[in-house]
């Protein structure tokens, strides 16, 4: 059984943004924890058809990792009934010393990401996982909101690189050739951040040559979740892996906090002050 949920009771208390009715916090309570772990069985197995054999029959994602991880919610404030009922996204957010409690992250069973921690003692790192918004609340807002909630974490915790696996829908890695060949051509980590997929599991993302890629075209076949990532400077580790419990194949980001676009760090570091000063 995993041990009870503990978030920083300071950051816990606090509201880390808030757009209209949109609010975003941490969970609180394992009331909460299960309630975003059901928004996330909505979404990976009932929209997007994951299979897990560890299928809950509660109808709840759920993983190990959970009980390491603090979980980033979106209220939405406007909704009737208790507040864990109102639960409109959902993030989970795993931190390094927490990580190494739980027997390390979840992204270690699909790319060396171990391996880059050991490059980089004197950094303190953050696994992003399990994103999703309930369909009638993925707007530019939401997505807006999410990252205030992020921005205020990384400031709180002093996070200085954030990673983890983001996907595309389907086992076949050929269906998504040129998006992949441009993340492989023009989105690479540099030499220093560069992550590599496990070896028994590495595909190639190189499927097509540049010259062949319609950057645009490219650009906009990228799920939004990864578009967003680059949008922030994020880059793209060595390989893709199938997920075949998930119906995904995933790759691997990663956003060393220096690296971020100051235009990024003014907007959400600057909402972020109002709310978690």
């Amino acid at each position: 059984m995993a041990p009870p949920h503990h978030p920083d009771t300071g950051l816990a208390a606090s509201i880390l943004g808030r757009i209209g009715t949109l609010q975003v916090r941490l969970a609180r309570n394992e009331a909460e924890i299960a309630a975003a772990q059901e928004v996330r069985y909505r979404i990976f197995f009932d929209e997007l058809g994951a299979t897990r054999e560890a299928s809950s029959p509660q109808r709840l994602d759920a993983d190990r990792f959970d009980a390491a991880c603090d979980h980033l919610l979106v209220f939405d404030t406007a909704l009737p009934g208790p507040e864990h009922r109102r639960i409109v996204g959902t993030y989970r957010l795993l931190r390094q010393e927490k990580a190494l409690a739980a027997g390390g992250f979840y992204s270690d069973g699909e790319f060396e990401f171990g391996k880059l921690i050991a490059r980089h003692p004197g950094q303190r790192f953050l696994e992003l996982g399990r994103s999703c918004v309930l369909p009638q609340y993925r707007s530019k807002r939401t997505i807006e909101l999410l990252w205030q909630g992020i921005w205020a974490y990384i400031s709180h915790y002093q996070i200085g690189v954030m990673a983890g696996c983001a996907s595309f829908h389907g086992t076949v890695p050929a269906a998504h050739a040129e998006a992949l060949s441009y993340l492989a051509h023009h989105c690479r980590t540099s030499t220093e951040f560069d992550v590599r997929a496990v070896p028994e599991r590495y595909r190639s993302m190189d499927l097509m040559p540049a010259e062949a890629i319609n950057i645009r075209s490219a650009a906009m076949a990228l799920p939004p979740l990864i578009k967003g990532y680059l949008r922030v400077g994020a880059k793209v580790g060595d390989g893709c892996v199938v997920d075949h419990e998930f119906d995904t194949v995933d790759v691997f980001v990663v956003m060393p906090v220096r690296e971020i676009g100051q235009r990024y760090i003014s907007y959400y570091g600057g909402e972020t002050h109002r709310f978690a000063a």
